[in-house]
């Protein structure tokens, strides 16, 4: 058999897919992606979780000198066999409700190995975690700092707490996944965090456990990383030797290559350290290292995209082809409530077809049926003809795939499958159009 490598090289990029066509056929590891098409239908999740293994790995790896706990971001996929197989590992978690949470412990994971992020947690969702055992807290304000206080008073626990410190950094990436900015929803300012932390201290159900911070996702440089880190060395360490804190959290925000346009095979932007859509383990552990290892406290990473992005591709079925005088429209199965990225903040998603094409490329928009302008894939791409009956996969998909579907346009939820060398798993079935409307009722239960 002859394997081809389609989009960007694992020799080149750090966040290998094992995807790659063999004999003609787009495999996933050691299976042949039609045959899981004829098996599970279409559209469908795959994952490959040697990819997902080696990206952890890789990172976990990279940042060796540090007394470390990488928390993957359950929000970039919360499926239970992905947070299983991530547990195993070894891996923390990072994450954003009680549901997040509850996943983690079904999946094998530990509570007190879990960060319990976002600004707008309820009280049930802070007893809960308490309950528990929840490793921090990750405060977004005072207020949260009073309310974290007041569950934990009436349940006679102490709530470890951190709180996020924004340090106005600008992570140079799209508008809607910036959290670092002084403009931003999320954390306290650098200006005030003594401050917080020493009401903090002042309030008797809380323990001070840490110092963290996050700027923003999908970064394809290691600078904003430095800057983030360097500008927060003076307040990490006054705070540590004021509160006695455990660890500091740098938070995650690492990016992978979506267009292999931008991963060219030219030497020369391979060996570019200034290039802005590349970032690798190394470039980020040689950017941290320097400024986080002299602080002698535990480090925290909350990488998210860069364990699963790339490790998953969504399968779809093309149905129709349209040619208006303007477009030729190809018209698939999946759509904007399977994947909502292109539509919510111009995702970029490489598409190719589960066969190797040999016929050259024309323009064309890749649509959905949603009823929708906005469900679409792709607009004037390039892509090799393409007819009712044909099968393509839409690249790294595996973060910020299936956990932002939904069902617009009563669409069922996807399948996802899990694929490891030749063994092929279902870990979510398809939804049914009876699942579509469970738990609802002609006339509603009486008051």
């Amino acid at each position: 058999m002859h394997a081809v490598d389609i989009g960007f090289s694992p020799d080149h990029f750090p966040q290998v897919h094992l995807f790659s066509y063999i004999d003609g056929a787009l495999h996933c590891e050691g299976v042949n992606l039609e045959s899981v098409a004829d098996r599970f239908g279409t559209p469908a999740y795959v994952y490959s979780a040697g990819t997902i293994r080696s990206n952890f790995q890789r990172l976990n790896r990279a940042l060796d000198p540090l007394d470390r706990l990488i928390c993957f971001a359950v929000k970039a996929n919360s499926n239970l066999a992905v947070l299983n197989l991530l547990a195993r590992e070894g891996a923390g978690f990072d994450i954003v409700s009680a549901g997040e949470l509850f996943r983690v412990l079904r999946a094998g994971g530990r509570a007190d190995r879990c960060t319990f992020a976002g600004v707008g947690k309820t009280r049930e969702e802070i007893e809960y975690a308490l309950r528990e055992g929840v490793y921090c807290f990750n405060v977004e304000s005072e207020a949260e700092l009073e309310r974290i206080n007041e569950v934990a008073g009436k349940l006679g626990l102490l709530a470890p707490v951190a709180i996020r410190v924004n340090p106005d950094v600008d992570a140079r990436t799209h508008k809607f996944i910036s959290t670092g900015k002084s403009k931003n929803k999320f954390g306290i300012g650098l200006d005030r965090a003594g401050d917080v932390y020493a009401k903090a201290a002042a309030l008797p159900h809380l323990k001070i456990r840490g110092i963290q911070t996050h700027i923003g996702s999908q970064i394809l440089e290691a600078g904003p990383f430095a800057e983030a880190a360097q500008k927060l060395l003076a307040l990490v360490t006054e705070i540590k030797n004021r509160h006695d804190i455990e660890f500091f959290s740098i938070g995650g925000g690492i990016g992978i290559v979506y267009d292999p346009a931008l991963a060219s095979g030219d030497p020369a932007w391979w060996t570019s350290t200034d290039h802005p859509h590349r970032i690798t383990t190394e470039d980020y552990a040689s950017a941290l290292l320097p400024l986080l290892t002299p602080l002698g406290l535990r480090i925290l990473f909350e990488p998210g995209r860069f364990v699963v992005g790339n490790a998953g591709v969504l399968l779809s079925t093309v149905q129709y082809v349209k040619t208006t005088p303007a477009k030729t429209f190809t018209i698939v199965d999946a759509a904007m409530n399977d994947l909502i990225r292109p539509a919510l903040y111009e995702g970029w998603h490489e598409i190719v077809p589960l066969k190797k094409p040999s016929a050259p490329a024309a323009p064309m928009d890749v649509v959905g049926p949603v009823c929708e302008s906005g469900d679409f894939f792709a607009q004037d791409r390039e892509l090799p003809p393409l007819a009712p009956g044909d099968r393509i996969a839409l690249l790294s998909a595996g973060a910020y795939g299936f956990v932002m579907s939904s069902n617009y346009n009563s669409r069922p939820l996807l399948p996802e499958i899990l694929i490891e060398g030749a063994d092929v798993r279902l870990v979510r079935k398809r939804q049914t159009l009876e699942d579509l409307v469970a738990g609802e009722s002609l006339t509603g239960d009486a008051a």
